[in-house]
């Protein structure tokens, strides 16, 4: 098991400051945000001074009923290669749905969305996992995900459901101990059970994050300071077992550099008290309490004395008997493959993602068994997501439509799932605004016209044209 230490997920935003923190290991950086033939500045830099960098997927969606994407799985190795990295990461999650298998439309999420904990869905998602396992580099790690909603008739808790795929697969964890946190708060599930029943000998890093609870739900926002209680998880983690690694990710509303150090300097405290007080599970870490390591930390701050005591000793990966360490050699002894689930299984488990999905981004109704209220926050989050990244990818749509820009893509995105990426859905919203002769203003609409032209290749679609697409719209959705 590599041993990885203290890291910070590594951001375009944040580059110079990660550059500079002290007492970084190692990085993480968002695959699909790269490129293997032509790597940021920064990254470069800190490899260069033996910082490891680690990708990690959002796009291969390994739990989703389709065989893992051969293209998506060669960059991701690319990448891996390009880094020089000991492994990469992905996630326990769909991201689409639909098509051949369903004989339904393809549909895209923009989000990662929990698997149904059931052992249709386990057989699918293990043999997806062999097939990445085959195919990548390296050693594949895999993350427990966030929710906020609960599949209805579940037959395994999520440590059960997590024991059985490393049992199976020999695949590395990714826990994110944050996202532990939000089950607990949005679907009643014990963290210490979770931890308890995992196989905590597989894991290769832990992920870090903040969030906010609104309304009674928590959302992971990657986007607010790390809060008491995810520190308390992963205290309690960190007694079970020493973690080859641990990370703290943001990824919005990044705060100065002193912060994020400060929030370092937490995380590794925490990791080493618990360590030395192995069999604990309280909220304090070495003698010294939570509220303690923070007044602490401002102390250290107000000195500019930041710790970069290196971490406690890790434990070594075990695997179970018959099990195939992910990403290297065989065992010596035989191996007998698992037979592959059945095509009736995919399709089954294939058809309620869609279901699912459908409700979420296109407006279908709720699918039976699911909490209708729930889904309709998670609807409005994945849309206000999609609003989000669209104005990312596409800096000039915000600018051209102004304040009207998040209102209108929200109605358009209501009714108008995600087919192809993000930048796909850029140049799909800003067509659907000139198909309704909109934005009103005609310069406005004259730059978003230009712009949709530069993009596309194509001519501005004219009154015919924008009949013929609106009527076969409105067919389509009969």
């Amino acid at each position: 098991m590599t041993e990885l230490g203290i890291g910070i997920g590594w951001r375009p935003e944040i580059a110079e400051a990660v550059e500079a923190l002290p007492g970084v290991d190692w990085v993480e950086v968002v695959a699909e945000n790269i490129c293997a033939d032509h790597l940021p500045d920064s990254l470069t830099r800190l490899r260069e001074r033996g910082v490891t960098v680690v990708p990690h997927g959002v796009s291969l969606g390994l739990g989703g009923a389709d065989r893992p994407d051969p293209a998506r799985l060669a960059a991701l190795g690319e990448k891996a290669v390009a880094l020089g990295a000991p492994l990469v990461t992905e996630h326990i999650a769909f991201v689409r749905a639909g098509g051949p298998l369903t004989a339904s439309p393809l549909l895209e999420a923009g989000h990662l969305l929990p698997v149904p904990r059931t052992r249709d869905a386990l057989d699918v998602l293990c043999e997806n996992v062999r097939i990445a396992q085959d195919a990548l580099p390296v050693p594949l790690a895999l993350e427990n995900i966030a929710a906020l909603i609960a599949w209805p008739g579940e037959e395994l808790t999520e440590g059960q459901f997590l024991a059985e795929l490393v049992e199976r697969t020999g695949v590395r964890l990714l826990i994110d101990v944050a996202n532990l946190h939000t089950n607990h708060v949005n679907r009643g599930e014990d963290p210490a059970k979770a931890l308890a029943e995992l196989p905590v000998e597989a894991i290769a890093y832990v992920h870090v994050a903040g969030g906010v609870e609104r309304d009674g739900v928590w959302h992971d926002t990657h986007a607010h300071p790390v809060p008491g209680a995810v520190l308390d998880v992963l205290a309690d983690l960190a007694s079970r077992v020493s973690p080859p690694g641990v990370l703290l990710e943001r990824d919005d509303d990044f705060p100065p550099a002193e912060e994020l150090a400060a929030e370092l300097t937490v995380i590794r405290e925490m990791v080493r008290g618990a360590a030395t007080a192995v069999g604990t599970r309280s909220a304090r870490a070495g003698g010294t309490s939570q509220a303690e390591l923070w007044e602490r930390v401002g102390t250290a701050h107000q000195r500019g004395a930041l710790s970069s005591a290196p971490a406690p000793r890790r434990a070594p990966l075990l695997i179970g008997a018959g099990a195939r360490v992910s990403g290297g050699p065989m065992p010596s002894a035989p191996v007998i493959p698992e037979p592959a689930p059945r095509d009736d299984a995919r399709q089954r488990v294939g058809l309620a993602q869609a279901a699912l999905l459908s409700a979420l981004v296109a407006g279908t109704p709720a699918p039976e068994g699911f909490d209708s209220r729930r889904l309709g926050v998670q609807s409005r989050a994945l849309a206000a997501k999609r609003a989000g990244v669209v104005a990312k990818v596409a800096p000039e749509l915000p600018e051209i439509l102004g304040k009207g820009f998040r209102p209108a893509f929200l109605a358009y995105a209501r009714t108008r799932p995600m087919t192809g990426g993000y930048r796909r859905d850029a140049l799909d919203f800003a067509e659907h605004l000139l198909l309704a002769d909109r934005p009103e203003d005609p310069a406005a609409r004259r730059r978003l016209t230009e712009w949709w032209q530069d993009r596309s290749g194509s001519r501005p679609p004219g009154r015919a044209l924008r009949f013929a697409r609106a009527a076969r719209h409105a067919l389509a959705r009969r």
